[in-house]
């Protein structure tokens, strides 16, 4: 496991408790033990568990009654029942309940090392869900202006509504961040909340991702794909960049605004979806209304609830938070180094700002970021357009030396390589067997078998 995991283990029987508690410790895990179910309760008032063990008849309280008041306390930590009585209907009941994991008496060995193997990885998915939908919903937003103050009490205001909302500001001022904002404060939080670009999707490829096609509808179409629009069904469709659809593209996308119905690429059957819109542009749409590029009662059909984000030129009190919210921890930052940040005027908005602050705490000598190391990574003014890319100047370049990782290896005995490499990895684990097999791709038990190696053992039990 990532980390040396606190259990706590409740079982009235013993020799039951000590077996189960010794075991778990062999495997790396970290055992809080109780008599009774009630003490089990009180432990969870108490401390932090990563993972309950309970046996399911105690006195006082049940495994039951334990069951509930993990998951009360934290819906998504792990529980296992363990039964002496391991009937379909116990199983069942307890599944219900939001048991992960069932593990019947007499315990074997094995068949706990692959129990706690299946939670972990039940574990690892719910985390990995938890970061997409992070990625994908955006982070929380720093909000140190008076005028981000004012945009999120307007989000705040519209997010529960069905009404469409177009947020308009420079690239790089969050856009994104906000149209996530406005899904995460709405009644569709938990439901999809989909993006896309229409300024990095093919004319040709458009109607396609937005509407999904049939099998066969043009070449490479083998099935059918349900689009955009689908998937965010129940939920949330940020369009950004929408200012650069062709009219063609407006028109479709303006009736499915109207009607909440389309027909997908080569079919014929009328699909319903109940979609929120969210749209950004950084373009002058009433602008390009005029010029006859966009259509007037598309933009009306957006432009219900108007969210325009300022440059961060005109909001430079967010400068330093979003600063010392960007550095990696432990970073700091000289007075000069945040003078140099507001003198800037910032051209690329939010997004140039975070990527020279991820540069600069990397570069900087120790850990405080100097006003020198800040300017000679800051973009001159006037060049935005020119280059893509802050180039660093030539006697600023920082070369990494090529190091070949064998060659210290060659000449060496195989066996003495793999002890020096188990001991480190298990140094770098901090001690923990489960981490360091998982480090090394093997099994627990195998790492087992080396550690009782004579050169190993010493420090196994460091």
């Amino acid at each position: 496991m990532s980390h040396r995991e606190l259990v706590l283990l409740a079982d009235d029987d013993p020799l039951s408790r000590e077996f189960l508690q010794e075991a778990m410790q062999a495997f790396g895990l970290e055992v809080h033990a109780v008599t009774d179910g009630a003490e089990a309760i009180a432990a969870l008032g108490e401390r932090s568990f990563d993972l309950v063990v309970t046996d399911l008849k105690m006195p006082r309280a049940d495994g039951m009654e334990v069951l509930a008041a993990s998951k009360q306390g934290d819906p998504d930590r792990p529980v296992v029942l363990v039964t002496a009585h391991g009937t379909m209907n116990t199983a069942v009941q307890a599944m219900r309940q939001g048991a992960d994991d069932i593990l019947e008496k007499p315990v074997v060995l094995d068949e706990l090392e692959l129990l706690l193997e299946r939670v972990r990885g039940r574990r690892r998915l719910l985390r990995e869900n938890r970061f997409l939908r992070a990625e994908s919903q955006g982070g929380d937003m720093i909000i140190a202006s008076n005028a981000m103050h004012g945009i999120v009490e307007l989000v705040a205001r519209v997010a529960r509504s069905k009404a469409t909302v177009l947020v308009r500001g420079e690239s790089g001022t969050g856009k994104e961040r906000i149209a996530a904002m406005v899904h995460r404060s709405s009644d569709r939080a938990m439901a999809p909340f989909v993006k896309l670009n229409c300024a990095a999707i093919p004319e040709a490829l458009l109607e396609s991702e937005l509407f999904g096609h049939e099998a066969g509808s043009f070449t490479g179409a083998g099935k059918r794909r349900e689009g955009r629009f689908e998937l965010a069904d129940g939920g949330t469709l940020f369009l950004d960049e929408v200012g650069e659809m062709s009219p063609g593209m407006q028109s479709k996308l303006l009736r499915v605004l109207q009607e909440g119905e389309f027909e997908r690429v080569g079919g014929t059957r009328t699909v319903k979806v109940d979609v929120r819109i969210i749209a950004a542009t950084n373009r002058d749409l009433e602008g390009e209304v005029a010029a006859g590029r966009f259509r007037q009662d598309l933009l009306y059909r957006l432009n219900v609830v108007p969210v325009f984000l300022p440059a961060l030129r005109e909001r430079k009190d967010e400068i330093v938070p979003l600063t010392r919210h960007f550095l990696r921890p432990g970073v700091s930052l000289e007075p000069s180094a945040e003078q140099a940040l507001l003198d800037y005027e910032w051209p690329g908005n939010v997004r140039e700002l975070q990527n020279v602050v991820q540069r600069v705490g990397l570069l900087c000598d120790g850990a405080v970021v100097t006003g020198e190391l800040v300017r000679r990574w800051l973009q001159p003014a006037g060049v935005l357009g020119e280059r893509s890319e802050v180039a660093a100047p030539a006697e600023t370049a920082y070369v990494i030396p090529t190091v070949d990782p064998i060659a210290s290896l060659v000449g060496r005995p195989l066996a003495e390589i793999e002890r020096e490499l188990v001991q480190r990895t298990l140094q770098h684990c901090g001690g923990n067997r489960t981490r360091t097999a998982e480090v090394l791709g093997i099994g627990v038990r195998t790492l087992f078998n080396k550690l009782q190696e004579p050169s190993l053992a010493g420090a196994s039990r460091a």
